[in-house]
């Protein structure tokens, strides 16, 4: 028995959760699981090829390594066990994420509805103590969105919540506040002198070396889990609410979802809990059982292949390069391939690779250059403009986009911090390097419309900064958050913009917000 809160986490972050699926479809899928050694191995084998699980001596040959990573999905509401035949079966929140959908936005819905008890805390291997009536993740939001809080660590998360938060009461909450305040004043000597013995770790006696190492490696999956919903982010070891966010985790804190009942009841539970943002309810017939036949397994393996590459890559659409791609990589044939991939992904799945965008813009210099190479794609691919990635020139921005639809230009530069202020250094490189030199790597016959900053988040004085630039060059600009940028990309897809409704967008003068992107 757990007596804290507990993830599973055969990898810390959810990135991969779409190619872990798409791996277990293809194997899996409509298939009986339990006591199925080979399948187990086969999943195990499946992922370490496709460098999902790191390879390397197995602990053993039973393949715990597949059930593991099968729990994960378990846990995150994405499959289910059909009772009546046995037989692996993808939720709606699973058939989405498989069928394109963007993958944040339906586990941000899975990660929110998370909660204790249910279909996987109390199932064999893990029994998460039922004194936990709790959803998690929705409870660290609202300490966060507190006044008297604001912010979490880890230690915090570790020591005082995952074993002291046991459900939503306002009683229960207050005591919490209270605590984490407590441990901020007094910091261990705060916590209950039995704490190693009702807390210990699942595998046994304590590590005198580092005693808190479960649960501070537990906090800190949890953490990783919350930031990939894209409201939080971690920064100098505290994890906070995302400025531009607020006002969605306000309303996400405004709603009081009823639990899930029923979580000895596998197959009832997963299809309740496993519906994704487009559905209210399960209503697919799934007794008849589907006989697994050739033109399946091609599809799987289609759809596996493609969604690997939507991770790395903004697809707008099904192209014949995406297809040609595909062809090589499954060796399937090319009417098979092309007509899966229409069927299945008209729209293609720019959600997908959004996820890698958030996470650059925060990178620091890391991952700078895939950045800026990731916002040319965008403009380009998305958005239908010329776009070229003009940085390693020198003295330059990251990025150039012009607009034959609309006879302009702009330079955008990218800055991948959680933070970013124009220093002087950068005013100047703006002012005059960038706009002031503009000729010596620009298009000559089309007017500069706007200079644009897009980065993780920005300083209070960002507005100021951006008016001194305005001021000083006569060049309208804009900086723009990763959150927003995403919101531009998922509004296009929807209703596309103008290359003249971009321009107003990044022409404001200031940072952009939200309400600018209608």
């Amino acid at each position: 028995m757990l007596n804290y809160w507990w993830v599973t986490r055969p990898k810390r972050k959810l990135n991969s959760i779409p190619e872990v699926l798409a791996s277990f479809a293809d194997l899996s899928l409509n298939q009986e699981w339990e006591g199925q050694r080979n399948s187990h191995l086969a999943y195990e084998d499946a992922l370490e090829a496709a460098g999902l699980k790191r390879k390397g001596e197995r602990r053993d040959q039973t393949g715990g390594g597949g059930r593991t990573y099968k729990a994960w999905l378990v846990s995150l509401g994405l499959i289910f066990t059909q009772e009546s035949t046995g037989k692996i079966k993808l939720t709606l929140a699973g058939e989405a994420i498989m069928n394109g959908d963007s993958p944040v936005e339906v586990l941000k819905g899975q990660i929110l509805k998370y909660q204790f008890p249910s279909s996987f805390s109390i199932g064999r291997g893990v029994q998460v103590s039922s004194r936990f009536k709790i959803r998690p993740f929705r409870f660290l939001l609202k300490l966060m969105t507190d006044e008297k809080i604001k912010y979490l660590t880890e230690e915090e998360i570790a020591k005082v919540i995952v074993t002291e938060a046991e459900n939503e009461s306002d009683k229960c909450y207050h005591y919490i506040v209270d605590r984490i305040i407590q441990f901020r004043n007094y910091g261990d000597a705060c916590l209950e002198e039995d704490f190693f013995i009702k807390y210990k770790s699942s595998k046994g006696a304590v590590n005198p070396e580092h005693p808190y190492s479960h649960l501070m490696d537990l906090a800190n999956t949890i953490i990783n889990w919350l930031e990939y919903t894209q409201l939080v982010k971690r920064d100098g070891g505290q994890v906070a609410v995302l400025d531009d966010k607020r006002e969605e985790v306000k309303s996400i804190l405004a709603e009081k979802p009823n639990f899930i009942d029923r979580p000895e009841q596998h197959e009832y539970f997963q299809r309740k809990y496993g519906l994704d943002p487009k559905h209210r309810k399960d209503n697919r017939n799934l007794a008849l059982t589907k006989t697994v036949t050739a033109a399946m397994i091609a599809r799987q393996k289609i759809m596996q292949a493609y969604i690997a590459e939507s991770l790395e890559k903004p697809i707008t659409r099904i192209t014949p390069k995406v297809v040609d791609y595909i062809i090589s990589v499954t060796g399937i044939d090319g009417k098979t391939v092309e007509n899966v991939l229409v069927e299945t992904y008209p729209n293609g799945s720019v959600g997908a690779f959004m996820t890698k965008y958030f996470e650059m813009a925060f990178k620091g210099r890391d991952e700078a250059a895939e950045f800026e190479k990731a916002t040319v794609e965008l403009f380009q691919d998305v958005f239908g403009f010329e776009a070229r990635h003009v940085g390693p020139i020198g003295l330059t921005p990251d990025v150039l986009v012009l607009s034959d639809e609309d006879g302009y230009q702009a330079i955008l530069d990218n800055k991948a911090y959680h933070k970013y202020t124009i220093s002087n250094d950068h005013f100047n490189r703006m002012v005059h390097n960038y706009i002031g030199n503009l000729r010596n790597y620009g298009d000559g016959e089309k007017p500069l419309a706007f200079f644009s900053y897009i980065a993780g988040g920005f300083g209070t004085n960002i507005d100021k900064q951006l008016k001194s630039i305005v001021d000083a060059t006569g060049v309208s600009g804009s900086a723009m958050s990763v959150s927003n940028m995403i919101k531009l990309v998922e509004q296009h897809n929807q209703l596309p913009y103008s290359h003249r409704r971009i321009k107003e967008i990044f022409s404001v003068n200031r940072q952009v917000l939200l309400s600018d992107l209608a």
